[in-house]
């Protein structure tokens, strides 16, 4: 055997083994473990290991003990479980905590330092009923003290989870350095994250850390591949290597990190020096998701809602942000309210987002306080009631700008309250300095007005323009119809005409009719009927009547006419006003 000749030292050593001696019933069980000189088979393996150490042999007893602790030992010495992942047996992956304590107490008491480890993890690790941390950190101690690299990681952590004086977190971190240097890839990993985060009165080294995290990535530790491919990734501590850290993100979530599995889906995503792959990040970001990642859960949620690199699926995009919103992912709880609003999302889902937002607003998140009021206005998931509404929308327009222009709104409509268009207009123009574009919009319209205050049409003016610029359809309508006279803003058909212009483009109603009159009627310099017969048309069709009238008073075809409007692209919906 020593001299590598496997196949012929078997033989020897099961006449030995069969004869009962223990070290041969050891040798014999992991010929049968490793595959050394005879066909591997986990059954057998156990079955000569338990012989061995049915006679004390130590080695025999901690390899047992840990067989069993991962599930391959059965009751009777088999080794179904592991057998059946290697030779597609029946699968038994559940540990037998119990024999597997009792194997490694028998190896601890015979002075196995391996024993020793191993049972202080089970009695640290194991079931509520085994657990004795006492008992755990005495064993750790001995097997440290017998420089067992399990014993050094075991007795570091029991060390460093009571230690409370900076000398204490000094003894824990020698022993987990002890582990370490013994090329233990999990203390190598629990270091890195010491010198990472500067745990424990450490300094923090990014380069140490990732060092160690490159060395435990080696030995296969998926927690350490992680880190280190994103040290990579970043530069942190290394020099940035954007393909080697991928690599080592990908090898960590094959081994099932669904963390770095969610990173590789974003890094797909998102522009780089390659356009994004949405095929491939959907992929990935599934792989996270299965694996209970709730920011890849929502993130194959926004995939299948717009259709990039999956089919798009409305469906399928609530299932995954409710997955995610589940799983607390808040923002995934807006998104699938959002859908609840648009009516593309299962009939339960209103009454399971009113209940979270309900549950929020409740504990004192203004944000939460917010939603459910939008619930209790709408209806969702509850029956309408406009009074408690303005309830919880005035307790988080205390905080929150969109419950302020909300708020603004029901008084001003006399919606659940006392109608009141002070209070109402002081609420929007919070809402509006803030930067709420649509509460710009709104206060604009009282300062044309004068409801709830001065007349201001200058004011009014550069609200909306304010409004316009961020692509608001119906701040630009309302910069048209200044321009276009009747108020106190000096004339400007060409302007007016201009910002029709843009309206009736993002899909206003009213845009389209008043740029199909302003070309009909060359109001502004310039006369179009085709292109305006195209505009009015396009009224029509959204329910504007008067437009009709305006079409039949426009002249019969011409020949040369050109139909080159630009096509008209629809305002995404949503919660606003105008």
């Amino acid at each position: 055997m020593a001299q590598g000749q496997k196949a012929a030292a078997f033989p020897l050593l099961a006449r030995a083994a069969a004869e009962g001696i223990a070290q041969a019933e050891f040798l014999v069980g992991r010929s049968y473990l490793d595959g050394a000189g005879v066909p591997p088979s986990l059954s057998e393996a156990a079955r000569w290991l338990e012989r061995a150490a049915e006679q004390g042999h130590g080695e025999a007893q901690s390899l047992l003990a840990v067989l069993y602790l991962h599930g391959v030992a059965g009751e009777t010495g088999s080794a179904s479980g592991a057998e059946a992942v290697l030779f597609g047996g029946p699968a038994r992956t559940e540990p037998n905590f119990e024999r597997s304590a009792m194997w490694a107490r028998k190896a601890a008491d015979g002075g196995s330092a391996e024993g020793q480890a191993l049972l202080g993890f089970i009695l640290t690790s194991g079931p509520e009923h085994l657990h004795d941390l006492p008992a755990a950190k005495e064993l750790y101690r001995r097997s440290s003290e017998a420089n067992c690299s399990q014993g050094h990681l075991g007795y570091a952590l029991a060390l460093l989870r009571e230690a409370t004086s900076a000398e204490q977190f000094r003894v824990g971190v020698t022993q987990l350095e002890r582990a370490a240097a013994s090329e233990n890839g999990t203390a190598q990993y629990l270091l890195g994250v010491i010198y990472e985060q500067g745990q424990y009165g450490i300094v923090p080294d990014q380069a140490k850390a990732s060092e160690l995290y490159r060395q435990a990535a080696t030995k296969g530790i998926r927690s350490a591949q992680a880190r280190y491919g994103l040290a990579l990734l970043q530069g942190r501590g290394v020099e940035a290597d954007p393909v080697e850290g991928e690599s080592w993100l990908r090898r960590a979530a094959l081994a099932g990190d669904a963390e770095a599995a969610a990173v590789v889906g974003d890094l797909y995503a998102r522009p780089g020096k390659l356009p994004p792959n949405h095929a491939e990040a959907a992929m990935w970001f599934l792989r996270a998701a299965e694996a209970g990642h709730k920011g890849a859960a929502r993130a194959l949620g926004l995939l299948h809602l717009t259709g990039a690199g999956v089919p798009r699926d409305p469906t399928a995009a609530a299932r995954w942000f409710r997955i995610s919103a589940e799983a607390g992912n808040q923002q995934a709880k807006y998104d699938l309210a959002a859908m609840v609003l648009q009516g593309r999302a299962e009939p339960g889902d209103s009454v399971r987002i009113r209940e979270w937002f309900e549950q929020a607003a409740t504990a004192g998140d203004l944000v939460a306080a917010f939603n459910y009021g939008i619930c209790l206005a709408e209806g969702v998931g509850v029956e309408r009631n406009e009074q408690q509404a303005a309830q919880w929308l005035r307790r988080a327009a205390e905080g929150v700008v969109n419950a302020q222009y909300w708020y603004g709104r029901m008084l001003v409509d006399g919606r659940g309250v006392a109608q009141d268009f002070v209070e109402g207009r002081a609420w929007i123009s919070r809402a509006a300095n803030a930067g709420m574009v649509d509460a710009q919009v709104a206060l604009g319209e009282m300062l044309v007005s004068g409801q709830g205050g001065k007349r201001d049409h200058q004011e009014a003016l550069d609200l909306f323009q304010k409004a316009a610029n961020n692509g608001h359809a119906g701040a630009m309508f309302a910069l048209g119809a200044l321009y276009g006279g009747g108020h106190d803003i000096p004339w400007d058909r060409p302007a007016a005409q201009k910002w029709f212009r843009a309206a009736a483009k993002r899909g206003h109603s009213r845009a389209q009719l008043m740029l199909g009159r302003y070309l009909a009627r060359g109001l502004a310099g310039e006369r179009n009927f085709e292109e305006a017969r195209v505009w009015l048309q396009r009224a029509v069709a959204q329910g504007v009547a008067e437009a009709q009238t305006d079409l039949a008073a426009l002249p019969p075809a011409a020949a040369a006419a050109t139909n080159d409007a630009p096509a008209v692209t629809s305002q995404p919906a949503g919660l606003v006003a105008h």
